[in-house]
């Protein structure tokens, strides 16, 4: 698929609903929570730097995209109230975070749950064996 058919056409930073919505020829916008662009950033930090380095992100339920930078023709720079500016989100990864959405939601989730880790900030979860 060609950069300009994956590229959005409108880019919205909806704050009081704390999301980003892209908004696609023929389609319904496509709104990404905050906390699901944070966790999914394609910055090293998070991805690492190959296969099975990735890191899992915890404690993102509250944090806030402070701005949308576009970066060239082709991705937007994302930066977090948590310091986290390094993601460079290329208009292709931006519409597969919307195309995957509910999936990759779902094993993040999955991730967290078996790390006994918590997207709250403030809370640990601790798991008893029986």
């Amino acid at each position: 698929m060609a950069n300009d058919t994956i590229r959005p056409t409108g880019v919205k930073l909806r704050k009081q609903s704390r999301v980003l919505e892209l908004t696609y020829p023929g389609e319904a916008p496509c709104q990404l929570d905050w906390e699901y662009l944070r966790v999914h950033s394609p910055s090293a930090e998070v991805r690492g730097h190959g296969r099975g380095q990735e890191t899992l992100q915890t404690g993102k339920k509250s944090v806030v995209l402070e701005s949308v930078i576009p970066v060239g023709h082709y991705a937007l720079q994302l930066v977090f109230d948590d310091g986290h500016d390094t993601g460079i989100y290329p208009w292709g990864y931006l519409r597969e975070l919307c195309l995957n959405r509910e999936r990759w939601w779902q094993d993040y989730l999955d991730r967290l749950q078996a790390a006994g880790a918590s997207r709250d900030p403030d809370t640990q979860v601790i798991q008893f064996q029986p």
